[in-house]
């Protein structure tokens, strides 16, 4: 039988798009897959590849079993395959009762009611974006309109000005693309850590109504405490690549799924209604971040195979939201697809900080687009980055083929 896996350690096993049949052969012959190192493996150690999404979804709730953190007498963990020091000590990377204390100091800033009040100021925003593009024009989609919101809404998030906002997604650009067992290389996120702690002292001295501002001065009801440098600097650079990166993948790989799926596009532009239904639809097609890793704190057996303490997780959320076992027909992209019991913004105590903030920028991209009367068409073949956990466009040319 000819089994078609890849190397799911390497970048470049992702150069190409996403490897859609080796995990729809790991769904249906082998759903929790030992993966063998290769040359090229993190630690040069194997570990588990989880397919389907009811194993997905049970790893994902259960994180005493699965932990985020250190487990097995692990001097590293975390939820990268690369063991990180860091691990224990960064929102992400932690179990209750620390990311407790941590989920609910950060929640004092990243409430429902401040992004909501972004929303009339990302419109405007959005507004104005599409109105300068022109009839007969091309440009890479990826980089022109599905950059430009989800950037410059982490950036007025974090106190973080307009100006900055190209270095700083230069840096992210260039360490997700760099040849790294992390998933943005070290040289590139010590330039995040180090913006960071200027903005942090700045945040201090001079607090204003971000939200970053909020989180660096929050306090942590049961014993006063407030987050440490360490975890502000971390937090940050979580967030900055997470807010602005995941976003814009997920709008450009949603106007990729539109133009390879035309009657989609007017489907919505005859019922904008849909608009809801179409942003889950996409975080489903897309699903940005790849994979989650989590490593057994017991020995555990699922689906007929043994874990064993301290082993290597991983669950592939774009697997599971490709699983026929729950969604009908799970490669047609169709945006009225209802239930979506998606996982593209995982589950559980790790469910994405920034979902609302996503759904809201998905939503105004997509209706600022309809509302000019857009349509596209693709001009060369799209380019994707190599990178196996923050995955998405680098280029999607385009061309303006219609104004209404």
């Amino acid at each position: 039988m000819n089994i078609p896996v890849v190397d799911l350690s390497d970048d470049r096993s992702f150069a190409n798009g996403f490897p859609h049949d080796t995990f729809t052969w790991l769904r249906a012959h082998d759903p929790v897959h030992w993966h063998e190192p290769t040359a090229v493996t993190p630690d040069g150690e194997g570990f588990w590849v989880v397919s389907r999404y009811q194993d997905v979804n049970t790893i994902i709730m259960d994180p005493k079993t699965y932990s985020s953190d250190k487990a097995g007498g692990r001097a590293g963990g975390g939820t990268a395959i690369k063991d990180e020091i860091s691990a224990g000590k960064v929102l992400n990377q932690t179990d209750d009762p620390h990311h407790r204390r941590l989920r609910e100091l950060v929640n004092k800033g990243f409430t429902v009611k401040a992004v909501a009040a972004l929303e009339h100021e990302l419109r405007l925003r959005a507004k104005r974006l599409i109105a300068d593009v022109e009839l007969g024009e091309t440009f890479n989609f990826a980089q022109r309109i599905a950059r430009e919101i989800p950037t410059q809404a982490i950036c007025i998030l974090l106190g973080v000005t307009q100006e900055d906002r190209f270095e700083l997604c230069d840096w992210i650009d260039r360490g997700i693309a760099a040849t790294s067992v992390h998933v943005i290389a070290p040289a590139y996120l010590r330039k995040l850590h180090r913006y960071a702690e200027r903005l942090i002292d700045e945040k201090r001295a001079h607090p204003t109504d971000d939200i970053f501002s909020a989180i660096v001065h929050a306090q942590f009801a049961v014993d006063g405490s407030t987050l440490s440098d360490f975890e502000l600097r971390s937090f940050f650079a979580l967030l900055f690549p997470a807010g602005a990166e995941t976003t814009t993948r997920a709008i450009s790989g949603g106007m990729l799924a539109f133009l390879e799926h035309p009657q989609q596009w007017q489907r919505l532009r005859s019922d904008p209604t849909l608009i809801k239904t179409t942003v889950e639809e996409i975080v489903r097609w897309v699903t940005p971040s790849l994979y989650k890793r989590r490593t057994a704190t017991r020995d555990v057996q699922l689906n007929g195979k043994t874990i064993h303490t301290g082993d290597k997780v991983t669950v592939w959320e774009m697997s599971a939201n490709r699983d026929d076992r729950v969604f009908e027909r799970p490669f047609d992209f169709d945006i009225t697809r209802t239930p979506n019991k998606h996982l593209g913004f995982g589950a559980g105590v790790h469910f994405c900080l920034g979902a609302a903030l996503a759904r809201l920028e998905l939503t105004i991209v997509f209706e600022a687009l309809l509302g000019r009367g857009l349509e596209f068409e693709l001009v060369a073949k799209p380019v994707w980055l190599p990178n196996n956990r923050l995955f998405g466009l680098a280029t999607l040319p385009v061309k303006v083929a219609r104004i209404d």
